[in-house]
């Protein structure tokens, strides 16, 4: 289920919990960060999960938020974070896995929800690229799981390909989001940045940004205020310049933030401290990771 030790009860094994990195953290640098999406339960991670977190401390990331895209993964991220002090999970049913979507998967959802260290709904969305699962479908299962976030009180993280104008459309539709949300690996033009962000969501941007054809996502950074910016990896995925071609990491993280810092003209202090407060606000995450 997931690259962590699980005893047959269901529970992390206790010499995993509260694990912290031994090696050379983020003490030492003039920035902390925090990779606000990544999925740690993946295969590429099997058994170097302990490596990861040293590796993210040691490039200035001291927290992580990892991602279900259904119930299986979703509870191995609520167990990760159950392990690992520094990582937080969301919980949700990812657009590609729409098709087996029913009362079950959505009571499942519900009750991962209510844990310990899980900070929002997600990842949850539409991807019009993926085959088999038809938009009607896949809008059914978004819009359920809008009004689950709703009636818990948490944010929502959204996965949007190719389907910009009916993610909006869904969104109107919700209503009033008490807690807002991310729009995760964002790759929309500036108007619906805009509109997000008058929503109350923040705009996340990953290893993309840096990508030699991601021209017009650099254009929306540059225009968006930093207030409503957030950084992620997407990790073991998207991996960024000058990484193209390796397994991404959180590690991986200060090379998205470079680059943004560049487009804003700021330090890069400035950029980690800003959207790490950002982060922190939408998730309601610990402000130590400010420190």
């Amino acid at each position: 289920m997931s690259n962590l030790s699980i005893r047959a009860g269901g529970e992390p094994d206790q010499a995993f919990m509260n694990i912290e990195p031994t090696t050379q953290t983020a003490a030492a640098l003039p920035f902390t960060l925090i990779d606000s999406h990544c999925h740690l339960h993946a295969e590429e991670y099997q058994g170097v999960v302990p490596q990861i977190l040293a590796n993210a401390a040691q490039a200035g990331v001291r927290q992580i938020v990892t991602l279900g895209t259904d119930c299986t993964s979703s509870a191995a991220a609520v167990a990760l974070a159950a392990a690992y002090r520094p990582v937080f999970a969301c919980v949700g049913v990812h657009p590609e896995e729409a098709a087996g979507f029913d009362e079950g998967v959505l009571a499942c959802i519900a009750e991962l929800a209510r844990k310990e260290k899980v900070v929002a709904i997600g990842e949850i969305g539409l991807d019009y690229v993926c085959s088999g699962i038809t938009a009607a479908e896949q809008q059914r299962v978004f819009s359920r799981q809008l009004a689950l976030a709703k009636e818990l009180n948490l944010p929502v993280v959204i996965h949007d390909r190719n389907a910009h104008g009916d993610i909006a459309a869904c969104i109107r539709k919700a209503g009033h989001l008490p807690r807002g949300g991310v729009m995760h690996c964002f790759s929309g033009d500036l108007r619906l940045a805009q509109e997000m962000a008058e929503r109350g969501f923040m705009i996340a941007f990953s290893g993309v940004l840096t990508f030699k054809n991601a021209a017009l996502l650099r254009e929306v950074a540059r225009a968006l205020d930093l207030s409503h910016l957030m950084l992620e990896t997407d990790s073991p995925y998207l991996t960024p310049v000058p990484y193209r071609g390796k397994r991404n990491e959180p590690a991986r993280l200060v090379h998205t933030a470079r680059m943004l810092a560049d487009l804003k003209g700021l330090p890069l202090a400035e950029v980690a401290r800003r959207t790490t407060a950002n982060t922190c606000k939408i998730f309601h995450l610990p402000e130590a990771a400010l420190s």
